[in-house]
Formats: structure tokens, sequence, C-alpha cells
């Protein structure tokens, strides 16, 4: 069976990318040569960027909870599952600083992102009571389309382009690509990362998050090889 290609870009947004983002992700910026590359290659047939859309009452906003547990990067608070109507289903969930509000600008896509050659911008983690890092699915495995989570259901979208693998890069390693990553492979595409064209929020996981992703059988591959580099070529 031949094999068609899709490119997700994962969340390269201001508040990601820029010095003076809410969430910045160090050295964000230094992916964009690779990524635009990738963009303007004719070896996708279908380019994805995705988006946080968040509202401003989002539950992962430390902002949204009560003292003492409110400090961004460090307090966890007990997520329930009532997107799928399961509340004694619960999650450990980090929280963070306010980032990517609907509307504003730290949820723009960077202008340098060559968003003319992207096909779909996917918009995730609208749903106010439930975090959501993977494209695919809300952080219990919920793909919410058209009732808050998601705008799109991407595993039905690719699957109706009839792409058979995907190609992932963007922001960030440890979080958003990820997860989006490893949902990739259980929705049934063969999966891709290529490594220089992510950074994480804390790089020092990323070499157990790359052991994650290996058991998760998503390939992660370097720019240098033969693989990326046709398809930088193409």
């Amino acid at each position: 069976m031949s094999r068609v290609l899709a490119l997700i870009v994962v969340d390269m947004q201001n508040d990601f990318c820029l010095p003076d983002g809410a969430l910045s992700v160090k050295d964000a910026m230094q992916t964009l040569p690779l990524i635009n590359k990738l963009l303007d290659s004719n070896a996708f047939e279908y380019k994805v960027a995705t988006k946080d859309w968040h509202p401003p009452n989002h539950i992962s906003f430390a902002s949204n909870h009560p003292e003492p547990n409110n400090k961004p990067f460090e307090s966890f608070i007990e997520m329930k599952n009532v997107v799928a109507g399961k509340p004694h289903e619960t999650m450990r969930q980090r929280l963070w600083p306010r980032h990517c509000e609907q509307g504003s600008r730290g949820a723009e896509l960077v202008s340098q992102l060559h968003t003319e050659k992207v096909d779909l911008i996917v918009e995730k983690g609208t749903d106010e009571r439930v975090e959501m890092y993977s494209a695919f699915s809300d952080s219990f495995g919920n793909a919410t389309e058209g009732k808050g989570g998601v705008t799109h259901d991407l595993a039905r979208v690719l699957r109706d382009k009839g792409i058979t693998d995907v190609c992932c890069v963007g922001l960030a390693g440890d979080y958003c690509l990820n997860y989006s990553a490893l949902d990739a492979t259980k929705a049934g595409f063969k999966t891709y990362l290529i490594e220089e064209g992510q950074r994480c929020v804390d790089p020092q996981t990323w070499p157990k998050v790359k052991e994650g992703l290996a058991a998760g059988k998503v390939e992660v591959v370097s720019e240098s090889s033969e693989h990326v580099q046709k398809l930088l070529t193409s």
C-alpha cells in the first residue's frame, strides 16, 4: 500500500514562542526554519496546524483557582471527567499561567510561520472543564468535536483524506506535541516526530519523553536522517 503523509504543526503560537509569551518555551523560535521547510515541502498530502484556544475560565489557569493552590507550574488539582459524564474518574492536572486565550494576540500563530501552506487549523482546549494537550482528544481521551473541546475530529479528517502516515513537529515536546503524536498512533497512523522540530517546557524531561514516545510506537527521527531529508527535498 502506498503511504500518504500529513504534517501536523502543534501550537506554534505567540504565547509559547515569543520571549514575552505567557508560557514561553525556551528556543521555540529556533524550530521555525525546519518547520517552514516542511510546510513548503510537496511530500505532504495534507498540512495541519493546531492552536490552544482557551476560554478565560479554563480549568488549567492557575489564576482561576483559590490560594494557596494556584501557583503556575507548581500547583496541581484533581480534574474530573465531566465531559464524558464520569465525574468519578479523576486525573492530576498541572496548573499553568493564563495563556492562549481565545481571540488574544498570544493565541495567534507566530507571524513567521508559513500559514499559507496550512490546509486546516484545529483549535483545541476550548472546553473550560478539562485540559486538552493532544489535538485528537482531551486528557481523558474524549474527542469532543463541536461540543467545546476541539473544532475538528482530526483522526476522522485525516482518514477521510486517505492519510496513512503523520509527521509531527511543534510545541511543546513534553506536552501538546508529545500527546498529539501518541494519539496519532492510537488512531492508527504511522507516526514520526522530528526531534529538531520540537522544544520542551522542561528540556531536562526530553530523554524520558522520548522513551515514552518509543513505547507508544512513535518513531523519533533526526532532521539529518534520510527519511526527513527526502521530505525536505520533495
